[in-house]
């Protein structure tokens, strides 16, 4: 049995916008929280490219979620108007013994994905800019590539707002009741028939039960302008990631107009979200470190800018979906990971929230614990 009325949503941030967009096709009123301003820049949503894979190590029960997720975005383009995806490809570069590939490889075949191996001597040749020493394997897969974050939440605001959803920026939520289905925001409380709370590296505020198992984490990214040797490598590079204990990082190519960029993959769990999101000398020591050893001449590379965003992490990256009192929902899905699985996100809240899959369920699958959406 399915139910629509009125939710009120806390969060302006990927999750958010993509649950409203899952509840709006299902014929929810839906009202829209955002602390700031609409898009936030403060969100950990908000950013130039972010990957997408189906390539998930040993992470099988979010491996097992990409298919969807490639599904619902490809549907979320066609409502938008607009592609904002890149399809290029992604090469892993993996140090010394590691387990990531055997999990990654069963995955692949079971969704019927390409892989292959790179040899070292092709690799030499194709990516000139990386230092190659301690590599034991390379592996290139399909099912992968860029997505455009800025992009896709201004298309999806615009939407959203062309189709009846209604939006306050500038709204400091400061209580919400998950029983009554209420949200106090600058001192007016709201009414809904259900609460979603999708706040991001906030979400903690208001729901203290997220804290310890889910901890706001301060991650540094950098953005970077390449030596003109290796300028067109780079522009022809697919997105990349180097898996090894000393070095491990993301890399997202200057593409579509924008800049090249490499991110700490190693949480901090440490933080406050409203702090400064320019990176500090302490936020970019382990980041600066990876890089003098992955990339070749790293003192030829321009630093443009060092930049501190937040995810909301747990122990072991879950995601965490819970209903909260008779009327509340949270959703916590932001550790790295998140973009590229939002659409699926927004999905199973709103099935959870019209009654159309249980509570308990949802939270299964969107902490990886089920290996099947069906």
């Amino acid at each position: 049995m399915t139910a629509t009325g009125k939710v009120l949503i806390v969060g302006c941030g990927i999750a958010g916008l993509a649950t409203a967009w899952s509840l709006l096709r299902r014929g929810f009123e839906i009202e829209m929280f955002e602390q700031g301003p609409i898009p936030n820049p403060k969100q950990s949503s908000w950013d130039e490219h972010r990957i997408t894979r189906h390539a998930y190590g040993e992470f099988e029960g979010y491996a097992a979620l990409m298919p969807q997720a490639f599904r619902l975005w490809d549907q979320m383009w066609k409502d938008i108007g607009a592609v904002h995806y890149d399809p290029t490809g992604a090469v892993y570069f993996m140090r010394g013994d590691n387990p990531w590939y055997h999990g990654t490889s069963t995955a692949l075949i079971k969704m019927n994905i390409g892989h292959r191996d790179i040899s070292l001597a092709r690799a030499a040749a194709r990516f000139p800019m990386f230092n190659l020493d301690g590599v034991t394997r390379i592996v290139e897969t399909d099912g992968a590539g860029m997505l455009f974050p800025s992009r896709i939440i201004v298309d999806l605001i615009n939407y959203l707002g062309s189709r009846g959803v209604t939006f306050h920026s500038y709204h400091q939520v400061s209580d919400i009741d998950p029983e009554a289905g209420t949200v106090t925001a600058n001192g007016t409380v709201f009414t809904g028939d259900r609460v979603v709370v999708s706040a991001g590296a906030w979400a903690d505020r208001l729901v203290p039960s997220l804290r310890p198992e889910g901890l706001p984490s301060r991650q540094a990214v950098m953005f970077l302008a390449p030596p003109a040797n290796v300028a067109r490598a780079w522009a022809e590079s697919p997105v990349m990631a180097d898996i090894g204990e000393d070095t491990s990082c993301y890399i997202l190519p200057p593409l579509r107009g924008t800049r090249l960029k490499f991110g700490d993959h190693v949480f901090t769990r440490r933080g406050d979200a409203d702090e400064d999101r320019t990176a500090t000398d302490l936020d970019v020591t382990r980041l600066m470190r990876v890089l003098k050893l992955v990339l070749k001449d790293f003192d030829r590379y321009q630093i443009l800018e060092r930049k501190a965003c937040f995810y909301t992490v747990t122990d072991d990256e879950h995601f965490i979906q819970r209903a909260i009192g008779a009327k509340g929902w949270l959703i916590s899905a932001c550790s790295g990971h998140g973009f590229k699985l939002a659409p699926v996100t927004g999905e199973l809240a709103a099935q959870a929230i019209a009654g159309e899959r249980s509570a308990n369920e949802v939270t299964m699958i969107a902490a990886g614990r089920a290996l099947e959406l069906a």
